[in-house]
């Protein structure tokens, strides 16, 4: 082994790294945005080269970060998956650990995990809410449902759901509220808007679905901000707005009939929600079973109503 390897400041250059980010390193680890740079710096001095390129709003990596990276990243998936083996053999608590935002846990997941309780009764899970990706290097969590374009070097990562995007309402909206046959009629309603990280791309905002769909959006009558995805569905389901539903999080109340589509259009989200976990833990039979569980609740998901 290398003397005196900087671990603490290799794991911060990795989530750097990942997550684009000094601020996002920043928050997943609960150190200051001051240290996370302070261990780079000592990364680069230690290996001596440039491996970061920094910029206004994103950091990207050099061809020798993005290698140094992936090695962290493999690295610590190994160290997990020795540790996961050690824990269990020893009769350690079999529970999976799963990070997700609060959003996508209370709109989509916790309704269907019953069924994995169900059908694996041994394994029980804990689902982690954190709006920001979880290092796995911290222990935290074993996998994680991460919503964005999929950018996670280093780790095993498949797109579990697309997103599109388009209006949403509660039917009594529609029965007692002004008219809302078209585009126009928006003016007369209030907006329900999440509150949306800013994690590159185009994000679905109105402005994003208007466009994509070829429509004049008008100014609403008032807007109304919420801190998470999943307010903005009850809030809309309560009849207090309209608000841009992000499918999946919207699938059930359509199903049930909580939520109605009083526009056509749909727009195509550039973003997905996908797993994502460390590349040796696809060799443990729990993360397999709760994998093989997840993917079918997918595939399962009413498509045809939209």
């Amino acid at each position: 082994m290398l003397p005196n390897l900087p671990f603490i400041a290799l794991r911060a250059f990795e989530a750097v790294v990942r997550l684009q980010g000094f601020g996002r390193a920043a928050e997943e680890l609960g150190v200051t945005q001051s240290s996370v740079s302070q261990h780079v710096k000592l990364v680069e001095e230690w290996i001596g080269c440039r491996l970061l390129v920094r910029g206004p709003r994103t950091t990207v990596a050099t061809r020798e970060g993005r290698t140094l990276a992936n090695a962290i990243a493999s690295g610590i998936g190994q160290i997990g998956e020795h540790c996961d083996k050690l824990r269990h053999k020893g009769g350690a608590d079999p529970t999976i650990t799963v990070s997700c935002a609060p959003g996508f846990a209370v709109s989509w997941l916790f309704p269907r995990l019953i069924r994995f309780d169900q059908r694996h009764p041994d394994t029980p899970v804990s689902i982690l809410t954190d709006p920001s990706p979880v290092g796995f290097a911290t222990g935290q969590a074993d996998l994680a449902i991460l919503y964005g374009m999929g950018n996670h070097p280093g780790l095993h990562v498949e797109r579990l759901l697309d997103e599109r995007v388009f209006p949403v309402c509660a039917p009594a909206l529609l029965n007692a509220g002004p008219p809302l046959t078209s585009v126009a009629d928006l003016a007369h309603h209030t907006f329900l808007l999440d509150e949306l990280a800013d994690i590159g791309g185009n994000p679905p905002t109105w402005a994003f679905w208007a466009e994509q769909t070829r429509q004049v959006l008008p100014l609403p009558a008032r807007s109304r901000r919420f801190g998470q995805a999943n307010m903005v569905v009850q809030a809309a389901v309560q009849g207090l707005g309209v608000a841009l539903g992000r499918e999946p999080l919207v699938i059930d109340a359509l199903r049930d009939g909580r939520l109605v589509r009083p526009l056509d259009g749909i727009a195509v989200s550039q973003f997905s929600y996908w797993f994502v976990c460390p590349k040796a833990a696809m060799k443990s039979d729990r993360i397999l079973r709760f994998h093989e569980w997840l993917f079918q609740e997918a595939a399962n998901d009413p498509q045809h109503l939209l």
